[in-house]
């Protein structure tokens, strides 16, 4: 009996092995920028762009995120950063740029029913005059030819939005090696009603955003209003997601603790904030990771069959997991590749996690606890 249950375990393995190649195949020719390059223009024909960064708490990246983002080469940018009432010394520093061309704006206090972030990114917008806004995160990072390569991009395809899954080109770090798995599931899961979204870096319509959904009025309670945007804006196919390159030159920095705050936040309501759902991703995750305790168990139990498919199965999921890295990290790719079935590991633990604090409700962003409605 358990070696049958064994053997049907090795072929829900490879149908999901299966799934991940097609998955990968669809994302590699439908999220590229295939090679999109900065057309000159007469600067007054180039739309103007609105770069807006909320931030809470961001002396450690707010320097090299506006060092980055005012080097940039865009002939019509506005810089905004809004500092959401810090602790800390981050107003000082975004003032300090001012003579830069950054704009200050101070938070305002937080209405009942917003979302710290999204009431952040309200105000933002408010003051933004561009014609398209670039939302992005403090630990964003920017070429100087990234803004040109996006718009022109975003232009090409005469789409209302795009977002950018960001590159990791820092080096052999354990953020970088251990990093969560939230993009790859943005990917793996991506579908018309639902499609894969990135919050580093997005770039949007300003008056779309305004006129159809008075900003983020309409999402003031979202986890990821980008994502409620990515999908209303996919129906009409107006929407595009693209996978960072080094040409596109948009790159992310976030210590692994980050990261799985991160993933805390996201991964429940994702899975709709029901628990049978997250038992059920819970569950398929170890299915995933079990050939790594098979093959453990041949140095207890000695060597044989299952053993040998299992450390089959592991290579072939960290293959996998290469062609993914391949195009979103620039070093430790085989390494992480190795790591695959302990990165798998780590993200069921986290979901756990996920789902224990919402209970709980100790789920919080940059202080605030953040509470989303069972459904």
């Amino acid at each position: 009996m358990l070696e049958a249950i064994l053997y049907i375990l090795y072929g829900v393995l490879l149908l999901v092995f299966v799934a991940g190649v097609w998955r990968l195949r669809y994302a590699y020719s439908h999220f590229q920028m295939k090679g999109v390059a900065t057309t000159p223009h007469d600067s007054a024909d180039l739309p103007s762009v609105t770069v807006c960064i909320p931030a809470r708490n961001e002396m450690h990246a707010m320097t090299e995120c506006l060092e980055r983002v005012i080097a940039s080469n865009y002939p019509k940018l506005e810089v905004i950063v809004l500092d959401d009432h810090s602790r800390d010394d981050t107003s000082t520093l975004i003032k300090a740029y001012a003579h830069e061309g950054v704009r200050f704006v101070e938070g305002s206090a937080l209405p009942e029913g917003w979302l710290g972030k999204n009431h952040a990114l309200q105000g933002l917008l408010k003051h933004a005059s561009g014609k398209y806004v670039l939302f992005m995160d403090v630990d964003t990072r920017l070429s100087p030819d990234s803004i040109g390569q996006l718009v022109e991009y975003t232009l090409r395809e005469d789409v209302k939005m795009v977002s950018v899954l960001p590159r990791r080109d820092d080096g052999m770090r354990s953020s970088v090696l251990f990093s969560t798995l939230r993009y790859f599931w943005e990917i793996m899961f991506h579908r018309k009603e639902s499609p894969a979204t990135a919050s580093n870096a997005w770039l949007i319509h300003r008056q779309t955003l305004i006129e159809t959904w008075q900003g983020f009025s309409a999402f003031k309670s979202a986890i990821q209003p980008e994502s409620k945007l990515s999908a209303a804006l996919m129906a009409t196919n107006d929407y595009r997601f693209v996978i960072g390159s080094q040409l596109l030159g948009i790159s992310y920095e976030k210590k692994w603790r980050s990261q799985v705050e991160t993933s805390i936040r996201l991964l429940f309501p994702l899975l709709g904030s029901k628990t049978s759902h997250g038992i059920i991703a819970f569950l398929d995750m170890l299915i995933v990771a079990w050939p790594l305790f098979v093959l453990l168990s041949g140095f207890v139990y000695g060597w044989g069959i299952h053993q040998l498919l299992s450390g089959v199965l592991i290579l072939m999921f960290g293959g996998l997991y290469y062609s993914y890295l391949r195009r979103v990290r620039s070093h430790g790719r085989v390494l992480g590749a190795l790591l695959w079935p302990i990165i798998v590991v780590q993200e069921a633990i986290v979901l756990v996690m996920s789902m224990e604090r919402y209970e709980r409700g100790a789920v919080t962003w940059k202080g605030r606890v953040i509470k989303v409605p069972k459904s």
